[in-house]
C-alpha cells in the first residue's frame, strides 16, 4: 500500500511539460537557422511561466514545439508525460495566438464554439461550454455580437475563451496582449491572473514586456538571441494575489532588474 502511495506522489509531482537539451534548426535557402539550442526546462502543474527575450530568440518556437506545431531536431520534449504529438491529439492544451484570429462572419459565440463543433460536441454541450467560458472572461451577453463590434481587448478575451472552451489543462499564449495599449493591457493582465486563479490551468506565456512577465508569472524564463538558449530561470517570490500596485514594490523591482540583467547578459554572449 505504501508503494502505491509513493508512486502516486511521484506521478503527481511529474512536470506537465519537460524539455531536455532541446535543439531546433530550420533549413533555409540561406543556410541553417539555429532557433533553439540546449533548452532544458520543467513546467509544473498550475505554474504560470513567462518566456521573455528579444525578437528571434526562440520564445514562440519553443511554444510551438510544446504544441507540436514544430518538431525539434535534437533533444526531447514531453507534455503530460507523453509526446507533444500525442498530447496534441489528446487535446491537452489550448493555444492563444498573437492576433485574436476570429472569423468576422461568425458571432463571438460561433467563434468560441468552432473547436467544439470540429471535435463533435453536441449542440447542447457546445452552448453550455460557450456560456461558461464567456462568463470566465467576462464577456457574457456578447455571444451574438460579431468581432467587428468588439474592441481589440474584448476580441482577445474571446480568443482566450475559445482556447478554454474544451477545458484543456494547459494554456499556451503567444504574446496575446502585445498589440494592445498599456491601459487595456494592464486590465487584461489583471483579468488573466483572476482567470488563472479560478481555473488553476498551467500557463506558458510569451511576452516582450518585463513588467508583464514579472507581474503575471510564478516563473520567468529569460532567453538569449539566436540560437535561442535559456540564460536565467527566476522563481517569483511574489504572492499569488497581485494588485497592479505591486509593480511599485521593492520585490517587484528587484525581479525586473534581474530579468533586465539576464537579457543584457544574453546579448553580451552572442
Amino acid at each position: 500500500m505504501q508503494d502505491g502511495t509513493q508512486a502516486a506522489q511521484v506521478a503527481a509531482q511529474a512536470p506537465v511539460i519537460s524539455a531536455r537539451d532541446l535543439d531546433l534548426t530550420f533549413q533555409t535557402n540561406d543556410g541553417p537557422v539555429h532557433a533553439l539550442k540546449g533548452v532544458t526546462l520543467d513546467i509544473n502543474k498550475g505554474e504560470f511561466v513567462s518566456f521573455i527575450g528579444p525578437s528571434g530568440c526562440g520564445k514562440t518556437t519553443f511554444l510551438r514545439v510544446m504544441a507540436d506545431l514544430e518538431q525539434p531536431t535534437g533533444g526531447a520534449i514531453s507534455v503530460n508525460e507523453i509526446s507533444a504529438e500525442d498530447a496534441r491529439k489528446a487535446r491537452a492544451y489550448g493555444y492563444v495566438f498573437q492576433a485574436a484570429g476570429l472569423y468576422p462572419w461568425r458571432t463571438i459565440g460561433g467563434n468560441i464554439g468552432l473547436p467544439l463543433e470540429i471535435m463533435g460536441y453536441s449542440k447542447a454541450d457546445q452552448a453550455e461550454r460557450v456560456k461558461r467560458v464567456l462568463e470566465l472572461v467576462e464577456l457574457d451577453g456578447f455571444e451574438r455580437k460579431f468581432p467587428w463590434q468588439l474592441s481589440g481587448g474584448m476580441q482577445q478575451r474571446a480568443s482566450i475563451a475559445r482556447a478554454l472552451a474544451f477545458d484543456a489543462d494547459i494554456l499556451l499564449m503567444d504574446e496575446p496582449f502585445g498589440a494592445l495599449d498599456e491601459i487595456v493591457r494592464d486590465h487584461l493582465n489583471e483579468q488573466l491572473l483572476k482567470l488563472w486563479a479560478r481555473t488553476e490551468k498551467t500557463i506558458a506565456f510569451v511576452t516582450h514586456s518585463i513588467p508583464e512577465a514579472v507581474y503575471l508569472s510564478t516563473k520567468i524564463v529569460v532567453m538569449s538571441p539566436r540560437p535561442g538558449r535559456i540564460t536565467d530561470i527566476i522563481d517569483s517570490p511574489l504572492p499569488k494575489e497581485r494588485p497592479l500596485e505591486i509593480r511599485d514594490s521593492p520585490e517587484f523591482l528587484e525581479i525586473a532588474h534581474r530579468v533586465r540583467d539576464g537579457l543584457r547578459a544574453g546579448h553580451a554572449d552572442v
